[in-house]
């Protein structure tokens, strides 16, 4: 028998990704895709480490996915990410075709839907605010300690 997990159970799996990218002095968002209920892609953000603006944890993730299925596109899985994607990620996540997007806490200067949800493919469904208390606080000591 198979065990269903819930958008909690993966975000949690998300937010350790975030936490290995705040170890590392970079700002702290994971991502990790999901397909059948086990984790294809993980991810989290490296554009300090490799000196790279489109080192996003979404990217890393939906790249790893893709590689480990040997396919561009994730429309039989889910991408979890602790911050709501920027309009970069969303146009890559467009591509990818998953069938949902579920992020934590919003980003209200650099999101994406800021320009409105059409930006990712129509098929794509979108859930926010999970376990949006414990991403948001993770950013917010991250930058507390920069300043």
């Amino acid at each position: 028998m198979q065990e269903i997990f819930s958008h909690e159970w993966f975000m949690r799996e998300a937010l350790k990704e975030a936490k290995k990218a705040y170890d590392l002095g970079e700002v702290p968002v994971g991502a990790v895709v999901v397909c059948n209920n086990t984790i294809i892609g993980k991810g989290h953000n490296l554009t300090e480490q490799l000196h790279d603006v489109t080192a996003h944890a979404e990217m890393q993730a939906i790249t790893a996915a893709a590689n480990y299925l040997g396919a561009k596109y994730l429309t039989d899985c889910t991408l979890y990410v602790t911050l709501e994607p920027c309009l970069m990620c969303a146009g890559a996540i467009h591509w990818a075709k998953p069938g949902a997007l579920v992020f934590g806490s919003a980003d209200d200067k650099r999101g994406f839907m800021r320009h409105g949800s059409g930006i990712l493919h129509p098929k794509t469904e979108i859930v926010g605010g999970v376990l949006k208390q414990e991403a948001e606080q993770l950013l917010k000591d991250f930058f507390k300690k920069l300043r």
